[in-house]
């Protein structure tokens, strides 16, 4: 994890350099922290984790609830799968994000706190308009991909595509929900693959090649007997 040198700390008090550079690094070095270690600790415990003061911080960011929701939105602005959905199904879109997730169970735990916050409005009202924002862009997306392939001919097209991409969230949130808390146990990508049945991509992958017609084998053409001894 970086740890920052706290150059923005100091007699000079509140005389901090706020600018864009200084702030993107906090973030980094937050995100790399909440990937590590998770988010249960205070802004004062993430500010001296990450080598930045208190009062620092709270220049940059004026809650525990901003610092959370910015650190989450650098984290989708960076890994975030920017495919076509003519390239990639909604399920496909989920696969490869529960695939990338594997490696940074702490952002996961991340993403759990913030929908969880959000639950609570009054306490938590930034985290609560982010999150709900969130997913009306997420099912947006999704819901292009389901009609993306219904125009493919690779989904029915009595299938509705905002339930269909209300149904893929939930279910790759909800799972990875349950890989968090037991790993073993839980398969994100091949649990997704069921739904990958409904709703496929709208590029189908190559059929394997058929297998050979079971029965018994025809006789071979008769060739020159064998020579006797």
């Amino acid at each position: 994890m970086t740890r920052m040198t706290n150059g923005d700390a100091g007699s000079h008090g509140r005389s901090y350099r706020k600018g864009p550079e200084r702030r993107a690094q906090i973030l980094l070095s937050a995100m790399e922290l909440f990937a590590e270690r998770g988010v249960g600790a205070s802004l004062r415990a993430i500010g001296e984790a990450i080598g930045v003061s208190h009062a620092a911080l709270r220049y940059y960011f004026a809650h525990r609830d901003e610092l959370l929701v910015e650190v989450y939105r650098e984290h989708e602005a960076r890994d975030g799968d920017r495919s076509s959905p003519e390239e990639i199904s909604a399920v496909g879109l989920m696969e490869k994000s529960a695939e990338r997730n594997r490696s940074i169970p702490g952002l996961v735990e991340l993403y759990a706190t913030l929908t969880t916050d959000a639950l609570q409005g009054r306490q938590h009202p930034e985290t609560r308009e982010f999150v709900q924002a969130r997913f009306r862009r997420v099912r947006s997306d999704l819901a292009e991909r389901v009609r993306a392939g219904q125009r493919a001919g690779t989904v029915a097209p009595d299938i509705d595509p905002d339930d269909a991409a209300a149904l893929v969230a939930a279910a790759s949130d909800g799972l990875q929900l349950q890989w968090l808390l037991d790993p073993e146990a839980v398969d994100v990508r091949r649990s997704l693959a069921l739904l990958e049945r409904l709703l496929p991509s709208p590029t189908p992958s190559p059929s394997p090649t058929p297998s050979p017609p079971s029965g018994p084998t025809p006789p071979a053409a008769a060739g020159p007997a064998a020579p006797s001894t």
